[in-house]
C-alpha cells in the first residue's frame, strides 16, 4: 500500500474517532454549564430574617434574609464554606444576632443580605485551605469592584480589612433599604434547592458540626477604615 492511500486512511480513522467522541465532549460541556447558575431573577416576595439552615456550615446563631438561602445552598454544595456573619441587628424578640455594630454603616448585612465567609476547617491562615475561597471569590468578582450578578458587592484580596487569612465578604444586589429593613426585592440565582431550575425533592440532611475556624470571628474588620474598598463600598 503505497504511502498516500496509508495517509488518506490515517485521516479517515481519525476522522471517525473525532465523531465518535462529539457526543461525550458535549455532555462534558452541558454539565460544566449546567453547573453554574443562569440568568439572575428578582425575588419581590416578602422577606424574612431566618436562621441559616443546619446544610450550610454556619457560626452558631447567624441569620439571613431567606431569600438568599437557596444561593447560600448552591454555593456551600459547591464550595467548602464557613459562613462567620450573616444578618447584623436586633430580632423581634429583643435579641441580636451577628456581631454588634462591626460593620461599616449601611453593610448589607444590616438587611441580612451579606455573608462573610471563611474555608470550612481552616485555622485562620492564609494557606491551602482558602484555595476554593478564592475560586469562589474571582467567580463571583472576575475583575475588581464588577462583581457578577446577582452580586452587589464584593470584599476578598485587594479590599481592606479582607481577603485570604481573613474573610470573603458577598453582598446580594436589592432595592435600597434602611438598616434593620427588608428589602422590597432581591437579585439571586434561578436557582430551588442545590439543582439551578430543579424543584427540590427532599430536605438535604443536617450536615455534621464542622470545625469552628479560627479566626476571624463574625468577619469583623480589622483595619480602622471598617472594610472599605478602594472604589468607597464596604462590609
Amino acid at each position: 500500500m503505497s504511502h498516500r492511500l496509508l495517509a488518506n486512511a490515517w485521516t479517515r480513522a481519525l476522522a471517525v474517532f473525532a465523531l465518535s467522541l462529539a457526543p461525550l465532549f458535549a455532555v462534558c460541556a452541558y454539565s460544566q454549564a449546567a453547573a453554574l447558575p443562569g440568568t439572575t431573577k428578582l425575588l419581590y416576595g416578602p422577606g424574612k430574617i431566618v436562621p441559616i439552615p443546619a446544610a450550610i456550615p454556619h457560626e452558631e446563631g447567624d441569620m439571613v434574609d431567606k431569600r438568599i438561602v437557596p444561593d447560600l445552598r448552591w454555593i456551600a454544595k459547591r464550595y467548602p464554606i464557613f459562613v462567620t456573619d450573616g444578618y447584623s441587628g436586633p430580632l423581634p424578640n429583643g435579641e441580636h444576632a451577628g456581631c454588634n455594630r462591626c460593620h461599616v454603616r449601611g453593610s448589607d448585612h444590616y438587611n441580612g443580605l451579606a455573608v462573610d465567609l471563611v474555608p470550612l476547617n481552616g485555622d485562620g491562615k492564609c494557606d491551602a485551605t482558602w484555595a476554593p475561597i478564592t475560586r469562589l471569590a474571582l467567580w463571583a468578582e472576575p475583575e475588581q469592584n464588577k462583581p457578577r450578578l446577582p452580586f452587589r458587592w464584593v470584599g476578598y484580596d485587594g479590599d481592606e480589612g479582607h481577603g485570604c487569612g481573613n474573610h470573603l465578604h458577598l453582598s446580594w444586589n436589592h432595592a435600597s433599604a434602611p438598616e434593620y429593613t427588608l428589602a422590597s426585592w432581591v437579585e439571586v440565582f434561578p436557582v430551588t434547592g442545590l439543582t439551578p431550575g430543579a424543584p427540590s425533592t427532599k430536605t438535604p440532611p443536617p450536615a455534621p458540626a464542622p470545625k469552628r475556624p479560627a479566626a476571624p470571628p463574625g468577619g469583623i474588620s480589622q483595619v480602622t477604615t471598617g472594610g472599605l474598598s478602594p472604589n468607597g463600598s464596604g462590609d
